[in-house]
């Protein structure tokens, strides 16, 4: 074998052995990038790669660098998550995502509002109200819409809007909405106290003119006493009178509703309340032959409002159940979590129909049939002094429930 050949096979086997290293030290490579991916993928960086060996170790000191930054971008990525998912549990705003009617998110004011502690598919809204699943599943960016439900607390209005966004490769439904009944029922205060005032006002300066008149002539009539037609004209002028009197006190009534006095709020036992409302209409409960109780589910409730006010609430909502023909008013009394202190008048009599329940707190809107239509009206605005509430909780053949909220 010449000398070349000898150089020329030296050199072959050491490019082969040189090819076969790198070919090692690659695949090897290789593996150790794999493997870190797979591990990042499944959120797992517990690993970390040796960096004294002498072959591979700046790799794995890089490896373990690109994992370093990783860790850190996936935290703070985290951290974010975090803040911003605290942040829109405390808006009073209700979010929910959604997905082909499946439910992605929602921020904990939303399902305050709904009552539901988890929601996974807006089909699940048809157990509360099939109107608010079909408000729900038709709200779109090009227009509002509205949702009226019952929950244990009584009628709940909200209002949704809606956009289609772009997540994550995925188009989902962005919905939002917030609770409106309270500022549905405030304004529908005003505008009725607004027409309250002007009709009795109205009213009053025309009436009281005609009473003072009637009155009037009634005495001066009295000259013309045994002539033809003195009878009939005198009873005639009594008959205006009378009529204009009686029409003033009813018109005095109603105004009345309009000048609620702000409330005179006193710390007491709510106990010592309810004995004397029990007093008060124990009469007129056992002459109907109606059993009242009360019943505490949390001692010694402490209640700071003017006392007179909710006893008459109180006496309202028990004298309404002795009209509905109930054989049993059951008034319970607890403190929940939000530290509100929660009233519910219970009676077993007529059911309020559906069609009166959207009603009842209208005022002059009455199922009686001597009945003014002002007393649950009246209650109404009593709460709201109190800045509470009181909704018609339940109705049916079984019960009928009103709740008061103190907050």
């Amino acid at each position: 074998m010449t000398t070349l050949h000898i150089i020329l096979t030296a050199l072959g086997a050491a490019l082969l052995a040189g090819g076969f290293s790198a070919w090692y030290f690659t695949r090897r490579v290789h593996r150790k990038v794999s493997y870190m991916l797979d591990a990042m993928e499944d959120g797992e960086l517990n690993f970390r790669f040796d960096e004294k060996k002498k072959i591979g170790g700046k790799i794995n000191r890089t490896l373990n660098r690109v994992r370093g930054i990783y860790e850190k971008e996936r935290s703070e990525i985290l951290e974010q998550e975090r803040f911003y998912g605290q942040m829109l549990d405390h808006v009073r705003t209700g979010i929910l995502v959604e997905e082909d009617g499946k439910v992605i998110y929602t921020n904990k004011a939303a399902n305050d509002t709904l009552g539901l502690p988890a929601l996974g598919h807006i089909r699940q809204l048809k157990n509360i109200d099939e109107s608010l699943y079909c408000a729900f599943r038709d709200v779109n960016s090009h227009r509002e819409s509205r949702a009226s439900f019952y929950d244990e607390r009584g009628q709940k209005s909200i209002l949704l809007t809606a956009s289609n966004e772009c997540i994550g490769g995925k188009n989902v439904k962005v919905i939002t909405f917030n609770d409106v009944t309270g500022e549905m029922e405030q304004n529908e205060e005003i505008s009725w106290n607004r027409l309250i005032r002007v009709l009795t006002h109205e009213i009053m300066n025309t009436v009281t003119p005609v009473a003072s008149l009637s009155q009037t002539l009634t005495q001066e009539v009295e000259g013309f006493s045994g002539q033809p037609g003195y009878e009939e004209l005198k009873s005639g002028l009594q008959t205006i009178s009378s009529s204009s009197r009686g029409l003033i006190k009813f018109v005095e009534s109603y105004r009345n509703l309009t000048r609620v006095p702000l409330p005179v709020k006193r710390a007491f036992y709510l106990k010592e309340l309810m004995e004397r409302v029990l007093n008060l209409t124990h009469e007129q409960a056992a002459g109907s032959g109606v059993q009242c109780l009360y019943i505490e589910k949390t001692e010694d409730i402490l209640l700071y409002a003017d006392e007179n006010q909710i006893a008459q609430i109180l006496i309202n909502l028990i004298k309404n159940a002795i009209q509905a023909e109930a054989s049993k008013v059951e008034i319970t009394a607890t403190i929940d979590l939000n530290e509100s202190v929660v009233i519910d008048v219970a009676n077993n009599g007529r059911p309020i129909s559906r069609e009166s329940q959207e009603q009842i707190f209208v005022p002059f809107f009455t199922t009686k049939q001597e009945g003014t239509g002002i007393g649950l009206s009246l209650s109404r605005q009593i709460m709201r002094l109190h800045h509470g509430s009181i909704n018609l909780s339940r109705s049916d053949e079984r019960m009928t429930v009103f709740t008061l909220i103190f907050k």
